[in-house]
């Protein structure tokens, strides 16, 4: 059973589930050249918000390969997710811009406006990787399942090649698994790594 915040903007209730700390372990396996990269991994995810109308995220990921003797630091990750609108002159920015218009406390109703045909949600995902790669995700939520998409990949003059990506995330039994597919190092989209993570 999940303990779910109460105490949350309305623009959080459809990510609510995602809020907290989780942990486990994943595979990767995924082709370079004539080689393949496989293994183990430990993994730990956090969603946190501090009031605003996103979730504030981090994750960070040691590879241990097959045996679990090694230990060697993956990137980490740190981001917002939100339900994908419109900004309106009630909210904050650009920038350090405040808001020009008086502020509006955003209803359930408000909310349930954006939910699409499908009955999903739009969200947007932003990531900052520790080895110098940026990422918009874009994609939706409907109940215990997010899908999401690069829209655009920006990378730093030194980093490796990463063209795009698409990530699934899914509550199942309590525990949240995932599953990440990217386009790198030469290879076209494809499956690279996915675990399965408990909440702690």
């Amino acid at each position: 059973m999940l303990d779910l915040p109460t105490d949350l903007p309305a623009d959080l209730a459809p990510l609510a589930w995602l809020i907290g700390v989780w942990e486990g372990t994943g595979v990767i396996d995924y082709p370079v050249g004539e080689e393949r990269l496989q293994g183990e991994f430990t993994h730990r995810v956090s969603f946190s918000h501090d009031g605003g109308p996103y979730l504030n995220y981090s994750a960070t990921a040691t590879f241990t390969g097959e045996d679990q003797a090694l230990s060697i630091p993956l990137i980490a990750e740190t981001g917002f997710w939100r339900l994908s609108r419109p900004a309106a002159a009630a909210d904050p920015g650009p920038a350090l811009l405040p808001p020009q218009a008086d502020v509006i406390t955003r209803t359930v109703d408000d909310v349930e406006s954006l939910r699409g045909e499908n009955g999903a949600f739009p969200i947007e995902v932003s990531l900052a990787h520790s080895d110098g790669i940026l990422e918009l995700y874009l994609g939706e939520i409907n109940g215990p399942r997010v899908d999401i998409a690069s829209d655009a990949v920006v990378r730093a003059a030194g980093t490796k090649d990463y063209g795009a990506a698409s990530r699934m995330y899914g509550l199942v039994d309590g525990h949240m698994l995932w599953a990440w597919d990217i386009a790198a190092l030469g290879t076209p989209l494809r499956a690279h790594a996915s675990a399965r993570l408990a909440k702690v």
